[in-house]
């Protein structure tokens, strides 16, 4: 026994030292995080094509795009423009998502100024490949000229722009852009010399001082990208001690954050060389194709992609069959569980549209869960009733024999042989719900679905923690409470739940084992105030069904 309650003890400890560790280290230095990026509310950023310059004047992203002449881009998802210099894509708006939830606030800006402090642009230009004289080459200075009737970017009016080189070698490149965030860049080359050249066409992402990651274990956040078959999450970190340099047919390459993603996406049936570095005090993610032989008089074209915008799952899932690129729904970390993650996500958006709320959709899941595990709940319940009006004998048999382990075992043991309750049966459906509450965390947190998403009354992002704290009365008082008070009403709402199963459930036998489990309540409740409010609102309603099936159960064999 004393074994037992050294052990209950030191898991109960375990528990409150990385309570308070999450709460009085971790979580602050996540609200300072937090703070610095709303003071950079620039979000992130990339640069162009080509190499970064150390000496570059560092301007505003307003001030550059006074300066220079600017091709518009305006479509019902992204506004901005493209630098005719250089033809670098370096302002980029995404008109649906704002700031904050308010929707006055500004647009989330994603791509500025490469000269910026926390430039972040794309950019791409060709080079001379096996020793060829080709001349000047396009790069992030070439003065593209603009040709034809379109002057702006939309949906339905691609742009295009030309350029000659000395050696009489015509670069033409049309950019698209579709109804989303996925642009379209096709560059044909004309060799109007009277020489064959060797061209290779290449493209880069460059960003300086990205945000710093919310640190969270759950969640890649920095360079990305899947190729060789294979899914490739890296570190800024890493990138500034060795570089990256993979060879691969297709793919994709980028840069992610929590919900939005900057990726180069080359033809998919072409040999590339992948290149993430960091130089220059810029991180790049670079593509270069293999060398294209263009003899006089001919042309060859290139095709590759530029995605900048939201991480919206449905729309990464139909990329694959209107681009080719494989793989792109992994942008979304959905983690180990991805085969659980991913339907589960699907099957909360349905439920969603159908409901007009996610935080209805949440309850709807909830209880289709229910349903699913409704006959082993029902068994475990039961025998959980039975055990607990074997609680008397057990009881008397644990005071006869206090003083022998063994005997006091195989007591017990008959005990529950000769009733037919098995003590480990309650155990059962926690079990196999960890994994659906671990998947719908995942969903919760990563997708940018639930950015923002209200429900009723005071939650107005269920991606959010709850904003409300008993230590103001829930904003009656006129001051707001320090961050290891925050304890809103749902984290309070489900300790009462926890509190109240508890009192339904038989109680251990053990008097530290049934003091243990009376702190464990609080416990979650302190530590869940700090998960997004739609999993607290989840696990509360969870608690509530639980909580009628076990008591119906429970009264018919009573009855019986």
């Amino acid at each position: 026994m004393n074994e037992n309650r050294n052990l209950i003890l030191a898991v109960g400890l375990s528990v409150v030292i990385m309570l308070g560790f999450s709460q009085f280290y971790d979580k602050p230095k996540f609200e300072q995080i937090a703070q610095e990026q709303k003071v950079n509310v620039a979000q992130p950023a990339q640069q162009a094509a080509v190499e970064p310059s150390k000496t570059a004047p560092v301007v505003s992203p307003e001030a550059t795009i006074e300066k220079s002449a600017r091709i518009a881009i305006a479509t019902d998802t992204v506004q901005g423009s493209i630098r005719q210099v250089g033809a670098v894509l370096d302002d980029v708006l995404l008109v649906k998502y704002k700031e904050t939830p308010d929707q006055t606030s500004p647009m989330i800006r994603l791509l500025q100024n490469p000269n910026g402090e926390n430039g972040y642009s794309v950019s791409s230009g060709w080079k001379a490949a096996n020793n060829c004289d080709a001349g000047s080459m396009p790069n992030d200075t070439t003065n593209w000229q603009m040709h034809g009737e379109n002057t702006k970017l939309t949906a339905k009016t691609p742009i295009t722009l030309v350029w000659f080189n000395d050696r009489g070698i015509k670069f033409e490149r049309v950019i698209s852009i579709d109804d989303q965030y996925m642009m379209t860049v096709t560059d044909h080359v004309t060799n109007l010399s009277d020489k064959e050249v060797s061209l290779q066409p290449t493209a880069q992402i460059c960003r300086k001082n990205p945000p710093k990651s919310q640190g969270f274990f759950i969640l890649h956040e920095g360079p990305i990208g899947h190729f060789n078959t294979k899914l490739f999450e890296g570190s800024y970190d890493d990138l500034t001690k060795s570089p990256v340099t993979q060879q691969s047919t297709g793919g994709w390459i980028g840069f992610t954050d929590k919900f939005w993603l900057v990726s180069l996406i080359p033809d998919p049936k072409s040999v590339v060389q992948v290149d993430y570095a960091h130089k220059n005090d810029a991180y790049t993610a670079q593509f270069s194709a293999a060398a294209i032989n263009v003899k006089p008089k001919e042309t060859s074209t290139y095709t590759y992609h530029v995605f900048a915008g939201a991480k919206v799952l449905r729309v990464l899932d139909g990329y694959e069959s209107k681009v080719g690129v494989g793989h792109f729904d992994l942008a979304v970390d959905f983690g180990w569980f991805y085969f659980l993650t991913k339907p589960l996500f699907y099957a909360l958006e349905f439920l969603a549209d159908f409901l007009g709320n996610l935080g209805l959709a949440i309850l709807a899941l909830t209880i289709l869960f229910k349903l699913i595990l409704f006959p082993m709940a029902t068994k475990s319940y039961r025998s959980m009733a039975r055990l607990k009006n074997l609680q008397p004998k057990i009881q008397q048999i644990q005071n006869l024999y206090k003083n022998d382990r063994a005997r006091l075992s195989q007591e017990l043991m008959a005990l529950y042989k000769k009733e037919k309750v098995n003590p480990a049966g309650s155990c059962l459906p926690v079990l196999i719900q960890a994994p659906i509450f671990f998947c719908l965390y995942k969903v919760l947190f990563v997708s940018i679905e639930m950015r923002h998403a209200p429900f009723f009354g005071w939650i107005h992002d269920l991606s959010a923690p709850d904003p409300t704290s008993f230590a103001n009365l829930f904003g009656l008082l006129p001051f707001d409470a320090p961050s290891f008070l925050q304890i809103g009403i749902w984290p309070l709402l489900m300790g009462a739940t926890m509190v109240i199963q508890q009192r339904m459930n038989p109680q251990p036998a053990d008097p530290t084992q049934a003091k243990v489990m009376m702190i464990m309540p609080i416990m979650f409740t302190y530590l869940f105030a700090s998960f997004p409010a739609g999993l607290v609102v989840y696990w509360t309603w969870n608690n509530l069904l639980s909580m009628a099936q076990q008591w119906f159960i429970t009264k018919r064999m009573t009855q019986k």
